[in-house]
């Protein structure tokens, strides 16, 4: 199944008053119809605008989750895009949740290229039941592979999720780990989405999704899931991986499988390369991307990555 919509969605923040916060317009929770909508696996994509001039504490996000369904065992693909001061780029943020696995998680943040407030750009979700790959502009950039046996098992995102967008406050951390927060004399601010397209299985399910028979609802989807991994934007070639290389190589601020000092053993998705290892700090940033910060100008990656199984050739 296939559903394009060209959408466009306009959140607001308002002057916030003390801790709470104010939003106009569209509600803040996402496009209103979409959360009807729970699909097995799928590409979904949405052309963004961000925020422009001082966006610092603010975050924007565009994912996937059943969040409201399953509080608990959760399944979630984000897109998370971190405001920052004026002058300063933004960051993408991508992440992967699989049952509840939040303790797990498995972040990358990357120096955007461009910038997003100048015009829009394509962002997409590759979802399979064997692999994830995040788009941007049609490039990959990130691919995380279930694997079997001693792969992710249960923290690989199973459940029929739905689409989402939101913007709030994320003054604790977003920027340079909450040193700058929101300041509410440069709003309101605006993120527009576009051009949304969701194409997938749809979950077979008319009442409340956790009755749902999964077994019996993946068996239906198992052809519309071959159609989609053999869809020409779907499988990555060795020159798509050429450059997701390149993209990865130049933007990557930070990458889950470097950081040891949360997971002194590797994720098991994770290539470990001990080369490129010594390009990372103990926690995982970029030396490149730390010592710029440090001296604060804007330097993205240097050496390539090897995480996540990306580096593999065809």
């Amino acid at each position: 199944m296939a559903v394009a919509a060209a959408v466009t969605l306009l959140l607001f923040f308002a002057f916030c008053m003390g801790a709470s916060v104010f939003c106009t317009g569209a509600p803040a929770a996402g496009f209103e119809d979409v959360p009807t909508h729970y699909f097995h696996h799928g590409l979904f994509s949405a052309d963004v605008r961000l925020p422009a001039g001082h966006t610092a504490g603010l975050v924007v996000a565009f994912y996937l989750s059943n969040g409201d369904v399953f509080d608990d065992t959760h399944d979630e693909l984000d897109f998370e895009f971190l405001g920052n001061r004026a002058g300063h780029r933004w960051r993408m943020q991508t992440n992967v949740y699989g049952n509840g696995s939040t303790a797990r998680g498995r972040e990358e943040r990357y120096l955007m290229p461009f910038d997003p407030s100048a015009a829009k750009h394509r962002f997409s979700v590759l979802w399979s039941s064997d692999a994830v790959v995040f788009f941007v502009d049609g490039t990959p950039v990130r691919e995380v592979q279930r694997r079997a046996g001693a792969g992710m098992g249960g923290d690989y995102p199973s459940k029929p999720m739905a689409v989402y967008v939101t913007i709030w406050d994320g003054s604790t951390w977003a920027t340079e780990n909450g040193k700058y927060t929101v300041d509410y004399r440069h709003g309101p601010f605006t993120a527009e989405f576009s051009g949304l397209v969701l194409r997938g299985c749809p979950a077979d399910a008319t009442g409340d999704i956790r009755q749902l028979r999964r077994a019996t609802s993946v068996h239906r989807c198992a052809a519309r899931e071959r159609e989609l991994t053999t869809a020409e934007y779907a499988v990555m070639t060795a020159r798509k991986r050429a450059a997701m290389r390149r993209w990865r190589w130049k933007q990557t601020l930070y990458t889950v499988c470097y950081d040891t000092d949360r997971y002194p053993a590797a994720l098991p998705e994770c290539d470990v390369n001990a080369v490129e290892r010594q390009m990372f700090e103990r926690w995982g940033e970029s030396k490149v991307a730390f010592r710029s910060r440090q001296s604060r100008v804007e330097t993205p990656l240097a050496p390539p990555l090897v995480s996540m199984n990306m580096m593999q050739a065809d």
